[in-house]
C-alpha cells in the first residue's frame, strides 16, 4: 500500500511537469510567486504621497496588527472600520498599501519555503527508489546478506514514513499562502467599505 501511494505522488508529479507548471511546486494551487496590489484593491491608485503615510507610525502599527492571522478576520474588521471613521481616502489606502506591503513579502517567503519542501519530497522519493533497487540486488545475491538487508529495509520503511508524513502535512503547507490571499482581499474589502 504505501508503494502504491509512493508511485501515485510520483505520477502526480510527472504530470504536473508535462502540463509546464513548475515540477518543484507540490500543490494543487497554481504558484503564483507575488501578489499584485491591483489583485486585491479596487480604490484609489496610490502615489507617492500615500506610500509615505502608509509608513507613519500609526499607519504602520495598525498595519502590522492587522496583518496578524492570530488577530480574528472579524475583529480586524472592526478595527478597520473604527480607522476609518476618522480617516480619509488617502489614509485609507495607504493603510491598503501598508497591509499589503508587509503580507506579499511573507506569503512570496512562504511560496519559496513551499518549493523547498517539494525538492525534498522529490529527493525524499528518489531515495526510496535506490533503497528499493538495493534491496532487490541484494535479495538476487547467490548468498544475501539477511543483516544488510534488514538494514537497508529499515531504511525504506523509514524514509518511507517521513515521506508519507510530509504527504498529509502538505495540505496544510499549501493552504497557507491561500488564507493570506483570502485576509489581504477581506482587508481590502472592509478598507474600501469606509472610502468616501
Amino acid at each position: 500500500m504505501k508503494y502504491l501511494v509512493l508511485a501515485l505522488c510520483l505520477v502526480a508529479g510527472a504530470a504536473q511537469a508535462e502540463t509546464g507548471a513548475d515540477p518543484d511546486w507540490p500543490c494543487v494551487q497554481r504558484k503564483q510567486p507575488h501578489l499584485s496590489l491591483g489583485q486585491m484593491w479596487s480604490g484609489p491608485e496610490p502615489d507617492e504621497t500615500v506610500r509615505e503615510l502608509a509608513r507613519t507610525p500609526e499607519i504602520a502599527a495598525l498595519a502590522d496588527r492587522l496583518e496578524q492571522r492570530r488577530l480574528p478576520l472579524e475583529k480586524a474588521e472592526a478595527e478597520v472600520a473604527e480607522f476609518a471613521k476618522t480617516a480619509d481616502n488617502k489614509q485609507l489606502t495607504a493603510l491598503m498599501v501598508a497591509i499589503f506591503d508587509r503580507i506579499d513579502p511573507h506569503r512570496a517567503a512562504l511560496i519559496a519555503g513551499i518549493a523547498r519542501y517539494g525538492n525534498k519530497q522529490v529527493d525524499l522519493a528518489k531515495r526510496i527508489g535506490d533503497h528499493r533497487q538495493k534491496m532487490e540486488e541484494m535479495q538476487k545475491a547467490e548468498k544475501p546478506d539477511f543483516d544488510a538487508l534488514d538494514a537497508e529495509e529499515e531504511q525504506l520503511d523509514w524514509d518511507t514514513r517521513i515521506f508519507q508524513d510530509r504527504q498529509q502535512a502538505l495540505t496544510y503547507v499549501c493552504e497557507t499562502p491561500v488564507i493570506l490571499e483570502q485576509r489581504v482581499f477581506a482587508l481590502a474589502r472592509a478598507i474600501a467599505a469606509g472610502l468616501k
